[in-house]
């Protein structure tokens, strides 16, 4: 089992920054990727952005890209995720999950059930 809780939520004006942190227990050797998912009110769950744990490699959705950086401290079993020039449209709750699946493409990794493990969610409010 992989436990999985996220932080650093809260409310900004538009054009601010936040960082979100994930922390990562119990078998975290088991994980392949991680990544970082939100969901607006009265929307699906859409994928933001993804880390390989074997090559640190890096993909986001188009939405965020230029804007949102993921990184992993595997030392501290963590993935973060840094927001900036945040945008109304960014208000969501935002969910770290893992993934123990193996696949050769990233584009396998955009998809929520490629993911096992999900955490509880962290509030993300952008006021305009």
């Amino acid at each position: 089992q992989v436990g999985l809780a996220e932080s650093g939520g809260g409310s900004v004006q538009a054009g601010g920054s936040l960082r979100l942190s994930c922390v990562v227990s119990g078998r975290t050797f088991t994980t392949s990727a991680m990544g970082w998912f939100r969901q607006a009110p009265g929307k699906e769950r859409e994928f933001v952005a993804s880390i390989r744990r074997s090559s640190d490699k890096t993909v986001y959705s188009d939405s965020v890209k230029d804007r949102f950086i993921i990184s992993r401290d595997n030392a501290k079993n963590t993935v973060d995720l840094e927001m900036r020039d945040l945008k109304p449209e960014d208000t969501a709750v935002y969910y770290c999950a893992a993934s123990d699946l193996n696949y050769p493409s990233d584009r396998y990794y955009y998809a929520s059930r490629t993911y096992r493990y999900w955490g509880q969610g962290t509030q993300v409010t952008v006021a305009s």
